[in-house]
């Protein structure tokens, strides 16, 4: 800094000069804070927790995902100031809605023993679950009795869902749930509305693309497309990622949730394994994504919360070939792209 104020002789210039570098300084780096990376662990060759917290920290990735609280990442994560969602697996949903003495247990055991070491800031209870799932109707019941638990400590509860659930989607204004998802999503809906608590979503322009190449132009997914393509009445689309966004917002008001706010809990594009699945196309879409976090959606401007799926490469997903390669990391901890976060 000392440079830049060398030849200036004004006490009170140099000041404001410092104050809006000290502004552009935190703008920045509320933007890079705003995109997490989820920690999948479906692999059997992945470094032990330390290592990966280490790397999180060394590449300044500030949020982490996390699909069930696994004791040894939490452990790892304690004093790291990374700040963490984390999951209530699909099976145990049933149980935790059942007896609200186990949804206590369960935030005792994984939330609150790690308090205040270990930053939380959602609980997903529940990972793409579909209304025709057998737990579908206790989801709603497990959120309200996990909430209920973990009040006072101030954490947020949702659950993340996909959005297959849309019944429409373009263009974004006539975004709705579908008749079939109505029933089970509405209610959940209230719920995050009366506590204030966003909708988390797994948003993949990657697939949409995939179901149907000869409508949607690879450019318009990876975010480099040199123009609008869709104009929706005074709003202008030129990604596929702020129309899907968009189109689940408008889903949501329609469904009373006007103010339930979007957090990305998943997104990214695979490496190989598929169609348009190159480490090029990976790189273009994870760097884009990324630098568009901070803008938000034509609906929705401003910074939003994004997680990119996902930190390694897990090499027992499936069954899609693809599916193994989402990291944005080998897991010799390689970096795969020339990513930023900072």
């Amino acid at each position: 800094m000392a440079s830049i104020f060398a030849n200036t002789k004004e006490p009170f210039l140099a000041s404001m000069l410092l104050l809006m570098g000290l502004l552009i300084s935190s703008a920045g780096k509320t933007a890079a804070q705003s995109v997490g990376v989820c920690y999948g662990q479906v692999a059997n060759d992945l470094p032990p927790a330390t290592e990966v917290v280490d790397l999180y920290n060394l590449n300044g990735i500030g949020r982490m995902r996390i699909y069930n609280p696994n004791p040894a990442t939490l452990e790892a994560l304690r004093g790291s100031n990374i700040e963490l969602v984390v999951g209530v697996a699909n099976e145990d949903i049933q149980t935790l809605a059942s007896d609200a003495a186990a949804a206590s247990s369960w935030v005792q055991q994984n939330v609150r023993d790690y308090l205040p070491d270990v930053k939380f800031r959602y609980i997903a209870v529940g990972n793409e679950i579909t209304p025709s799932d057998a737990i579908a109707p206790y989801v709603l019941p497990a959120m309200q009795n996990i909430q209920a638990a973990v009040a006072s400590d101030q954490i947020k509860v949702s659950t993340a869902i996909s959005l297959s659930l849309l019944g429409s989607s373009y263009p974004p204004s006539a975004g709705s749930f579908s008749v079939t998802a109505s029933s089970y999503i509405n209610p959940i809906i209230a719920f995050l509305a009366e506590t204030g608590a966003p909708l988390l979503a797994n948003v993949y322009p990657y697939f949409s693309y995939l179901g149907d190449t000869e409508n949607i132009n690879l450019n318009y997914a990876l975010f480099t497309a040199p123009g609008v393509v869709v104009q929706d009445g005074n709003l202008e689309y030129q990604n596929l990622f702020d129309a899907t966004v968009d189109a689940l917002y408008s889903a949501l008001e329609k469904a009373g949730g006007l103010n339930v706010d979007v957090i990305v809990s998943e997104s990214g594009w695979p490496s190989a394994g598929g169609t348009a699945a190159t480490v090029e196309n990976a790189n273009t879409y994870y760097s884009n994504l990324i630098s568009h976090a901070k803008d938000g959606t034509p609906k929705r401007p401003g910074p939003m919360e994004v997680y990119l799926f996902a930190m390694f490469d897990e090499n027992q997903k499936g069954p899609a070939v693809s599916e193994r390669h989402f990291g944005i990391f080998s897991p010799t901890k390689q970096s795969k792209y020339q990513l930023s976060f900072a």
